[in-house]
């Protein structure tokens, strides 16, 4: 079809990129590689996920089949690297500092903390879940910006479009349709485009800050179950 202009009206998605404005094309292609790094980013954050889900199972099953800390730890230590065993580390490295030769695998410690060293136990341990969560969260945050900043291009391009569309109309002298569908057709592609890139990468955030919650609390439970076991077998 040929509007009265004398260029080809576009009949695709593909024709409306070809004839848009330049801009409007700059305005397409920086959503579309906000939406490959978000899709990037989703794929990424999901394969951790799933593979801090199978560390935690590792671990927790290994701690539930011994009954004193010594042995937990010589089980612990034998897996892969986690959040969680480098945790359970930390501690017990940290113990040992404080009463050298009172270690996990000691039978029996020479000597118990005091208030002030449980505390700066608790502050250690405190100090790894924070470096876990931040690890675990890295580039989610990346999420909420293209969810955020995307319908804003959108509406960029929607503004583009629109002012092509007046532009058509005050150089043809006329508001017929074939003056203002293009302009208007860029509008509309663009703020799909914005909204295809944004409502994925919303979804996505708020569903890995849930789980990077979880994980956290998580960590605290077993820092608070580490203390507590420590203090039932006489080394706090």
């Amino acid at each position: 079809m040929i509007d009265q202009a004398g260029g080809a009206m576009p009949s695709s998605t593909i024709d409306l990129f070809n004839q848009s404005s330049l801009e409007t094309k700059i305005v397409l292609v920086v959503i579309g590689l906000f939406s490959v790094v978000s899709w990037f980013i989703i794929g990424l954050k999901w394969w951790q996920n799933r593979r801090l889900r199978r560390q935690a199972d590792r671990f927790f099953n290994e701690i539930e089949k011994t009954t004193r800390l010594d042995d937990a730890f010589r089980a612990v230590m034998k897996l892969p690297p986690s959040p969680y065993n480098r945790l359970f580390r930390e501690g017990i490295n940290f113990f040992s500092e404080l009463r050298p030769g009172s270690g996990a695998t000691d039978a029996a410690p020479a000597a118990v903390l005091t208030p002030t060293q449980v505390g700066a136990l608790k502050m250690v341990l405190n100090k790894e879940i924070a470096a876990e969560r931040d690890l675990a969260s890295r580039y989610v945050s990346w999420l909420a910006s293209i969810g955020s900043v995307s319908p804003l291009l959108g509406l960029l391009g929607t503004v583009l479009g629109v002012m092509r569309a007046f532009l058509g109309i005050a150089s043809q002298g006329s508001g017929n349709i074939s003056a203002v569908a293009p302009g208007v057709a860029e509008a509309l592609i663009t703020t799909v485009a914005g909204l295809a890139t944004a409502i994925p990468a919303v979804l996505a955030y708020n569903f890995f800050v849930n789980r990077i919650r979880l994980f956290y609390g998580e960590l605290e439970g077993f820092s608070n179950e580490l203390i507590g076991t420590m203090a039932r077998e006489g080394m706090l």
